[in-house]
């Protein structure tokens, strides 16, 4: 998974338009996006796009709104029935906040006679002041946890900051700093890390700037608030042939080679921790149909 792109739930055109974007995951939202007079309404529709998918479509993950909203009941109850592939979970206070998720989704899946969890979960983790505090307790939560990200929009209402990002775009420290502790908790949870949104949807230079940025650090997958945003998160995110010959390259040696401890590579000093990173490219070339 590579793109996940946002569309508000109670907008059938726009999730049309979404199916054909070439997003590896739509996210339904039933939260920010949907009025509170239009919750109903957007329930109803997201059922309906969940159970009219065609094979071979994108993942489809609802975002419900957060365990404190007094919505969330109404939420599961509305979409459980057409199987979603996640929930996307806002405003997601740690482990506990996981756990609670999980077994709200194990009742659910009981009624639908859904497989126990089959439904999977991707949190959303730096949206509260608390929430930063207890990311530590997200690993080893759930076998549901799927994926997690980070948000700067809310995070910022949260704390009060005026701005999330500095003059040259750049985001400013405590940003910066929650974007650094989601990675972590997503490799110690040893699940995608999703870098969050560019909200500047008409700079395609900026948006593929921060990718290229993401993907150096670790994150292997972004999410898009437009569907003229999918091609480069693709893009950015499917490791290109140069990547994966030189993977291969150490793949094949170590292989060959298991009691080798460093090698020159390509001009590059080579140890196993090279060889799990290779590991990782191989496989994601794989996930974006770049490999057998």
């Amino acid at each position: 998974m590579r793109s996940m792109l946002f569309v508000p739930g109670d907008d059938s055109r726009k999730i049309a338009k979404g199916l054909g974007s070439g997003a590896d995951a739509l996210i339904l939202d039933l939260e920010d996006s949907v009025a509170a007079t239009r919750k109903a309404d957007a329930r109803a529709v997201v059922l309906d796009t969940l159970k009219s998918r065609s094979p071979g479509g994108p993942r489809l993950v609802v975002r419900v709104n957060d365990l404190r909203s007094g919505q969330i009941k109404a939420d599961l109850e509305g979409v459980m029935a057409g199987a979603p592939d996640a929930i996307m979970l806002p405003k997601c206070e740690g482990g506990a906040d996981v756990q609670h998720l999980g077994a709200l989704l194990a009742v659910h899946e009981a009624e639908q006679n859904l497989a126990d969890g089959q439904v999977k979960i991707v949190a959303i983790a730096t949206e509260t002041a608390a929430a930063i505090f207890k990311l530590g307790s997200i690993p080893g939560a759930s076998l549901r946890l799927d994926g997690l990200t980070w948000g700067a929009e809310d995070l910022a209402g949260a704390i009060g900051a005026e701005k999330n990002r500095t003059e040259t775009g750049a985001y400013t420290d405590p940003f910066r700093l929650a974007r650094s502790l989601a990675l972590f908790a997503a490799a110690a949870a040893e699940v995608t890390p999703i870098d969050t949104v560019y909200t500047d949807f008409r700079n395609p230079e900026g948006l593929r700037a921060e990718c290229l940025a993401a993907r150096r650090d670790g994150f292997t997958a972004k999410m898009a608030i437009h569907p003229g945003q999918v091609e480069i998160i693709n893009e950015v995110f499917t490791p290109d042939e140069a990547a994966i010959a030189h993977a291969r390259k150490i793949v094949d040696f170590f292989a060959a080679n298991p009691d080798a401890g460093v090698v020159g590579i390509d001009g590059q000093m080579i140890d196993k921790p090279h060889l799990v990173q290779a590991n990782r490219v191989l496989a994601r070339a794989r996930a974006a149909g770049r490999l057998a």
